[in-house]
């Protein structure tokens, strides 16, 4: 599959970054902890330039415990230092504040000499679409004011929010970028909702996400979808797409699988966490060079 998705707005939120960079103390980058490298935009570190940054893996209720403690490890010897959070339950937010006002303390003493008590450190969100921006706000500030939704692309424009008297936040819209030189990203990005639904042939997904689970995971996916691993030899995303379709009762005339509707119950169950736990990839795939790239 060759999936790319890049609409307007994503452009004018590069824009938007870039001029509002100048507003802001912190950065705080939003990764799915299911994806960490995937889920990083490459272009985030040409927009903020030298600006401190603080990234939270989000969704880290939904990964893989022991992986994610990989990847911690593996982005603290880039030199920046990851958080586990998640937005729905408010785990690790307290340290996200606790950690932007540490990052701008010489700046906070700084003021205070000057007989200014309070002095909020002003921070920008940013990261891919649907990976939980607007959640995050909503969770940290304690009250609804951001705009959320299951499905990428719900917030369009910069919203100034206050946590309180010591921090300031500027949520952006999700943003990608033009081109995915790597489709195993691309598909990691499908996989978890960061690309609409609507621009890919959800099936091709799904099989190619059942056969990811197979290598990776096979005890979470035979165990959720009740299947028999001696029953799939050397399985085929086709052959998994199928069989799982017979086994929840996606069938339509004479026998033929509702590829549609099994498609959806696979990408849903795995976004929503009911296979289980699951991290897509590894520390250890990516090499020097991978890393290199990823920071400079």
């Amino acid at each position: 599959m060759n999936i790319q998705w890049f609409p307007g707005h994503m452009a004018k939120t590069r824009r938007l970054i870039a001029e509002n960079l100048k507003l802001v103390d912190v950065i705080i980058e939003l990764l799915d902890a299911r994806i960490p490298f995937s889920s990083r935009n490459p272009e985030i570190n040409s927009l903020i330039n030298n600006k401190p940054r603080l990234v939270a893996f989000n969704k880290s209720d939904l990964a893989d415990d022991k992986v994610s403690g990989q990847w911690i490890q593996w982005y603290a010897n880039q030199g920046i230092k990851c958080i586990l959070i998640n937005s729905i339950t408010g785990k690790g937010l307290n340290e996200v504040k606790a950690r932007a006002r540490e990052m701008m303390s010489e700046k906070i003493e700084r003021e205070r000499a000057k007989g200014k008590i309070f002095t909020p450190v002003k921070t920008m969100v940013v990261g891919i679409p649907n990976v939980g921006k607007s959640s995050f706000i909503n969770k940290i500030v304690g009250r609804a004011t951001a705009v959320t939704g299951d499905r990428p692309g719900v917030t369009r424009g910069k919203q100034w929010i206050r946590i309180n008297q010591e921090i300031e936040l500027l949520d952006t819209p999700g943003i990608l970028w033009p081109k995915f030189e790597d489709q195993e990203v691309g598909l990691n990005l499908a996989f978890t909702g960061a690309i609409k639904d609507d621009i890919m042939d959800t099936s091709e997904v799904a099989m190619e996400l059942l056969y990811r689970l197979s290598l990776l995971y096979p005890k979470e996916l035979y165990t959720r979808f009740k299947l028999e691993p001696a029953s799939i030899k050397n399985p085929e995303p086709l052959e998994l797409l199928e069989t799982v379709g017979r086994k929840r009762g996606c069938i339509i005339s004479k026998g033929q699988i509702d590829y549609s509707r099994i498609s959806a119950i696979v990408l849903d169950e795995f976004r929503g966490g009911k296979i289980g736990r699951i991290t897509l990839e590894k520390p250890d795939e990516r090499d020097l060079k991978d890393s290199q790239e990823l920071f400079l």
